[in-house]
């Protein structure tokens, strides 16, 4: 009752004009949205076309494809194959990976299918020796090489400065697809991350966790540890323009519940 006369004698007291103007002034401009997709790791206890149907209940028309369902040695006839089921449901291949590298063979047979499905960027994980063969094959192929953090765990890349340190002086088509919650159980500043690391940003692993601590669990987003407003916010300041890809990993046998409520609450602040 005390609210409701507050706003009634406000309203009185305020001209029409004023009003407006305060009106303006005070209600921020809606968020513009990012593109969100699903890292494909996601489905991995899903078939292709049960994957889809899910993508399609919620509306996500995005996917980092892996190997489970687009092998790397696939031929042009299962590459037609999938990629026209994914084309049928709107929904578009934007990548592949994440793919593990550790030999000169494995890094061109990795861009050759990247080429093949008609990609432009790899989700990979070469190691440290085989950084420079990477980069020459970023430049021959002009394919990006996004290379993903795994958390405390990992002995390569633990957090994107790990990753960036070691590419800062390569070509620029080399860069980092970052898995947030990997990073925040790395320690990991998330907004400084993004800000620091700017142009070498070409993908993002949405996900959070229990704890900002390595020994952190998957869970819901919005439940966990991460702050994702100031997280969007960093993103925006740098104007990224890939996508934010989800990967749950919770629950991954039964993972639409968990999906749904962490995609909602990610376009939720998105749009905040």
């Amino acid at each position: 009752m005390l609210r409701r006369k507050f706003i009634q004698s406000t309203a009185v007291l305020i001209p029409a004009t004023g009003l407006l103007s305060f009106t303006k002034r005070n209600i921020p401009p809606k968020a513009a949205p990012m593109d969100i997709g699903i890292a494909g790791y996601t489905f991995v206890n899903y078939s292709l076309d049960d994957s889809i149907a899910i993508m399609k209940r919620l509306n996500i028309r995005y996917i980092s494809v892996k190997d489970f369902h687009l092998p790397l040695d696939s031929t042009p006839e299962q590459i037609k194959e999938v990629l026209a089921k994914y084309k049928a449901a709107g929904i578009e291949v934007y990548t592949v990976g994440v793919i593990y590298m550790k030999t000169e063979a494995e890094i061109d047979r990795a861009f050759d299918y990247a080429k093949r499905v008609g990609v432009n960027m790899i989700v990979g994980v070469p190691t440290y020796d085989l950084l420079s063969y990477t980069e020459k094959k970023v430049k021959a192929y002009d394919i990006k090489m996004a290379i993903h953090n795994h958390g405390p765990e990992d002995k390569l890349y633990p957090a994107p400065d790990d990753i960036y340190n070691r590419i800062s002086n390569m070509d620029k088509r080399m860069g980092i697809c970052l898995d947030i919650g990997h990073a925040l159980r790395a320690g990991s500043d998330l907004p400084k991350a993004v800000k620091d690391f700017a142009p070498r940003i070409f993908d993002l692993h949405i996900k959070d966790v229990n704890a900002a601590a390595p020994d952190a669990k998957a869970i819901e987003v919005g439940r966990g540890a991460i702050d994702f407003k100031p997280f969007l916010d960093a993103l925006r300041s740098i104007s990224y323009s890939g996508k934010c890809s989800m990967e749950f990993e919770k629950d991954m046998k039964d993972l639409v519940p968990g999906l749904a409520e962490s995609v909602g609450y990610f376009r939720g602040v998105m749009s905040c």
